[in-house]
């Protein structure tokens, strides 16, 4: 495996991460009753600074676009689905619909960063370059 493909792997990996900490912080916050109950508002705040530290990570590689739309997708669709576990909430089947919208989506955006194979992006500079008597220049 390439560094390339290793570092695009790895910032993937810390992007999924970071939306799994900002489940956990959608619902520390609903917890937290509007940050009156101490305990669910530190780990609120301990949620908050583990997904912000492995979003910035993953936005190193990652285009902030694709990164923050993929972020904020899990983080919905997390904090939908564990919601009615914690909380009285409830899941219909016209909101499931719609998480599933969102699922797909941030599986296509995934598809869509996928990298260029390396023949069709040709760096300039292998470019054959000519003077004006046509003689190749090195």
């Amino acid at each position: 495996m390439s560094n390339a493909a290793k570092s695009s792997t790895n910032a993937w990996l810390s992007l999924l991460l970071a939306g799994v900490f900002e489940i956990g912080y959608a619902l520390a916050v609903g917890g937290s009753e509007g940050f009156t109950r101490l305990t669910w508002s530190l780990v609120a705040v301990v949620f908050f600074l583990l997904t912000l530290y492995a979003l910035s990570l993953a936005l190193r590689t990652i285009d902030v676009s694709i990164g923050y739309a993929v972020w904020a997708g899990i983080g919905a669709v997390g904090a939908a689905v564990f919601g009615p576990l914690f909380f009285d909430e409830t899941l219909t089947l016209a909101k499931g619909l719609w998480l599933a919208v969102i699922i797909v989506g941030v599986i296509w955006l995934k598809l869509a960063d996928r990298t260029k194979p390396e023949a069709v992006a040709a760096p300039a500079a292998e470019r054959q370059v000519t003077d004006r008597s046509g003689a190749l220049q090195a």
